[in-house]
């Protein structure tokens, strides 16, 4: 895909989740729509992954650390072609598969996750073992930056670069507030950069919510040879719905219906401008 027509798939991507979220009456709003456009990147740019090779060993490896925020990536797996997008207007449904969390019954998740702590070191185990088995695979994952007040991350960050994993790559959703407020009223990461440099990574930063910038950065891996990369990519939560941007309620909450209307038209505006744009209007 072109930058172009990433930036009208996010927008598209964007309107998925509000809708599958307000059908469910449940999800993790703000937070999935801070990710999408790093999954966006990661799927349609970056990762050799698909329905057709996702039994293939060489295959590309995403796992969901940040798992509550799931829909994100229920969409774009759906975009994909791993199952039937209509599958999830049965999202929170009793007996779905599509629920709160990623689990491996739904075609395309690597890893049960939403505990947090879990992803990256799941990840790290990947990567070693794709080393020592020779396949030239890379392996991604996403995570929330509440979620680095665990400890099994820096255990994970100590191994994965003992162990000079070139072929791992960390994403960091820092859109700077949990669910119970913002991360420096919490349990502060700064100065992250420095600490996961500290524990021998190779760390840059990047627009978390600009696709050209993440194409840039993440087409270009690993950052340095012989070391773990990660990615501190800056978002917002609620990115592209002007009401929730940075609104911490927003963390978990669900549209009224007036409320998601009012959503959809934003959308459609920046749809109608992107699309303008593309044919030269």
């Amino acid at each position: 895909m072109t930058t172009r027509e990433l930036k009208i798939k996010s927008v598209e991507y964007r309107k998925k989740i509000l809708k599958y979220i307000c059908n469910a009456g449940a999800g993790h709003t703000g937070g999935s729509l801070s990710i999408i456009d790093i999954l966006n990147v990661l799927y349609n740019r970056v990762m050799n992954v698909s329905p057709d090779n996702f039994d293939d060993p060489g295959r590309d490896r995403y796992v969901q650390s940040k798992g509550h925020s799931v829909e994100a990536l229920y969409v774009v797996l759906a975009d994909k072609g791993f199952f039937p997008e209509e599958d999830l207007l049965t999202l929170c449904r009793y007996q779905s598969p599509y629920i709160g969390h990623p689990t491996r019954k739904v075609r395309g998740m690597e890893q049960n996750t939403g505990g947090l702590g879990h992803g990256l070191a799941i990840c790290a185990g990947n990567a070693l073992a794709a080393k020592k088995d020779g396949l030239p695979l890379r392996v991604y994952t996403v995570l929330g930056d509440g979620e680095m007040a665990e400890g099994s991350n820096w255990e994970a960050l100590m191994m994965a670069a003992h162990y000079k994993l070139d072929n791992l790559c960390a994403v960091l959703d820092y859109n700077k507030q949990q669910i119970t407020g913002a991360n420096a009223d919490v349990i502060g990461l700064e100065p992250i950069r420095k600490k996961i440099e500290a524990f021998g990574w190779a760390v840059c930063e990047v627009d978390g919510n600009d696709v050209e910038a993440l194409t840039e950065t993440l087409e270009n891996l690993p950052i340095e040879q012989g070391k773990p990369s990660f990615v501190i990519a800056h978002t917002v939560k609620g990115k592209g719905i002007s009401y929730m941007e940075g609104v911490l309620k927003w963390h978990h909450g669900v549209p009224s219906p007036g409320q998601y209307y009012a959503a959809i038209n934003e959308l459609d505006t920046a749809f109608q401008a992107l699309t303008e744009e593309k044919i030269g209007v």
